[in-house]
C-alpha cells in the first residue's frame, strides 16, 4: 500500500509490517559483540536522511540515573538542583523535563517540594520498573508521565528475565495498560536498543505499543535507551549499532513521530555527545542528559555539552541562561563535595586555563586566539593561566591583568613590565630548586605586592 508520509510529502510503502520474531535461543549478535574482543562496528552502507525536527528539547536525568552512581542526594540538594536546571532552562523550556525516583520517602518528599515550588520547566516525571506494584506509586502521586523499563534485547530477555520475547512482550503490554486505564502518559525505557534484534522484537513491540495507545487515546513515548554506549554516530553503519538507524526506524517502520521520540546514551566510548547530536539530527526531539555527565559507569550524557550542541545545531541558547552552568558546577564542587575532573569542558577548573607560555602569549595579545569562545560572557568563566615553569612572562603577565582585571584598561601591563621580569626570575629558581607544583594564587598575590609596593 502507497501512502502520502506527512513528514516527507512523498509516497511511500506501508505495506510490510515487521512481525514479533519469538526465537528459541536469544540472538546475541555475536559477530559484533564477542565479549573477549572490542565491540565491532559492522556497516551496511544504506543512507538515512537527515531529518532534524522543526523543535528539539533536552530532557534530565540527575535525580534518577545519575543520583544511583554517586551518594545519594539530599532532599536539599534536589530541590536546589531542579531551581537549577529551570534557571538553565529559561522560559522556554529547553529544558522540558526531568525524572526521580519515588521508591523512598525521601524520593518523594523532593519530588513534592519541588513541585511546590510552582515551576513550569522542567516538568517533572517519574520512573518505575515494569510491573504494576510500582505502577501504584505512581498513580497515587498523581504523576501525569512515567518512564517504564522495559529492556528489549536478548541479553536482558532472555538471560535476565529468564523470558522468551513473547512473554516478555505481553508482560510489557500489561503494564503500560495499566497507565493508559489509570491516563498516564507511559514513556518506555527500551534498554540496551543498540544490542536488540530491531526488526525481530522492537519495531513488533513498539508496533503493539502504537496500537494500545490509539485505543486509549493518550500518546505513549519511546526512549531509545543506548545502555552500554555501543551506539555509533557514524553514516552507512548497520544496526544494531546505528543511531541514525535505530531513528529513522522507529519513525518508518513504527510511526513514533519526532515529539515523542527521545535518546538516551552512556559514554562507555567517549561516544554519548556526538550519538546525542546524531539522534537530534535524524529526527528525535529529546535527548536525556544529566549534569556533568553523572551516571552509570562511564557516565550519561553531560546535559551542559547538549546545552551547547543546541546552541550550535540552532544557532541560538533560545532563552537559556548557560552561565548557570558554572553555578551548577560550583554548587556541585562546593556545596556536594562532588570532584569534577580539572579538565572537563565547560565545568572543569581547567577547561579554559592555559600552562604554556606560547599560549598565554596569544591570550596576551588576543583571547580569541586561544579562548573557545567568550567564556566570560557566555559562561562567567573568564579565560585564565596557571603560572608554572613553562609560562614566561607573556603567562604572567596575562594572569596579573586577568586576575587584577586590568584588562582593556590604561593600567594593563606588558610582559617586559619590570614586576613581571622580577616575577619570572622568581619562579624559574622555584623550579630550578626542585619544586613541581604549580604556583598559587596566594602566592603570585604577595609577589605582586611586595614588588609593586602595594599598587595593586
Amino acid at each position: 500500500m502507497l501512502e502520502i508520509s506527512k513528514k516527507t510529502n512523498l509516497l511511500e510503502q506501508k505495506s510490510y509490517k515487521y512481525s514479533l520474531q519469538d526465537i528459541p535461543e536469544p540472538n546475541l549478535y555475536r559477530d559484533i559483540y564477542s565479549y573477549s574482543e572490542v565491540p565491532k562496528v559492522a556497516f551496511n552502507h544504506r543512507r538515512t536522511p537527515i531529518n532534524m525536527p522543526e523543535k528539539i528539547w533536552i530532557t534530565d536525568t540527575t535525580m534518577r540515573d545519575g543520583q544511583q552512581s554517586v551518594e545519594p542526594y539530599t532532599v536539599e540538594q534536589i530541590v536546589q538542583l531542579y531551581k537549577y536546571l529551570s534557571k538553565l532552562g529559561g522560559p522556554n523550556g529547553i529544558i522540558r523535563q526531568t525524572e526521580f525516583f519515588i521508591y523512598s520517602k525521601k524520593d518523594r518528599e523532593a519530588l513534592e517540594k519541588c513541585r511546590e515550588l510552582g515551576l513550569k520547566f522542567p516538568e517533572i516525571t517519574t520512573w518505575i520498573r515494569a510491573n504494576r506494584e510500582d505502577f501504584k506509586l505512581v498513580r497515587d502521586m498523581g504523576i501525569k508521565e512515567t518512564g517504564i523499563l522495559v529492556s528489549c534485547s536478548d541479553y536482558h530477555i532472555f538471560k535476565k528475565l529468564k523470558m522468551t520475547r513473547k512473554q516478555c512482550l505481553e508482560h510489557y503490554l500489561a503494564t503500560i495498560s495499566d497507565a493508559f486505564e489509570a491516563g498516564v502518559v507511559p514513556r518506555c525505557h527500551l534498554e540496551d536498543i543498540t544490542r536488540a534484534d530491531f526488526y525481530g522484537f522492537v519495531v513488533p513491540f513498539v508496533n503493539a505499543l502504537h496500537d494500545l495507545s490509539v485505543q486509549a487515546g493518550i500518546p505513549v513515548k519511546i526512549r531509545a535507551c543506548d545502555t552500554m554506549g555501543y551506539g555509533v554516530p557514524y553514516t552507512e553503519v548497520a544496526l544494531p549499532r546505528s543511531v541514525a538507524g535505530i531513528i529513522y526506524g522507529l519513525q518508518h517502520y513504527s510511526d513514533v513521530p519526532s515529539e515523542n521520540l527521545e535518546w538516551h546514551g552512556h559514554n562507555d566510548f567517549y561516544k554519548a555527545v556526538a550519538n546525542a547530536s546524531t539522534a537530534w539530527l535524524y529526527g528525535a526531539s529529546a535527548v536525556n542528559c544529566s549534569l556533568l555527565g553523572i551516571g552509570e559507569r562511564t557516565g550519561n550524557i553531560p546535559l551542559e555539552a547538549m546545552v551547547f550542541e543546541y546552541a550550535s545545531l540552532k544557532g541560538t541558547f533560545d532563552g537559556m541562561d548557560p552561565t548557570v552552568i558554572t553555578e551548577i558546577a560550583e554548587y556541585f564542587s562546593k556545596e556536594m563535595g562532588y570532584k569534577i575532573p580539572p579538565m572537563t569542558p565547560f565545568v572543569g577548573e581547567n577547561f579554559n586555563v592555559t600552562r604554556a607560555g606560547i599560549h598565554a602569549d596569544g591570550l596576551l595579545k588576543d583571547q580569541e586566539i586561544y579562548n573557545i569562545f567568550d567564556t566570560e560572557t557566555i559562561l562567567n568563566r573568564p579565560a585564565s593561566v596557571m603560572v608554572t615553569k613553562t609560562s614566561g612572562l607573556a603567562g604572567i603577565a596575562y594572569w596579573i591583568n586577568q586576575h587584577y582585571k586590568l584588562i582593556g584598561t590604561d593600567r594593563e601591563i606588558d610582559k617586559r613590565d619590570p614586576i613581571v621580569v622580577s616575577i619570572k626570575e622568581w619562579v624559574d629558581a622555584q623550579y630550578e630548586n626542585g619544586r613541581q607544583n604549580s604556583v598559587s594564587n596566594h602566592e603570585l598575590e604577595q609577589l605582586v605586592c611586595e614588588l609593586s609596593g602595594g599598587k595593586f
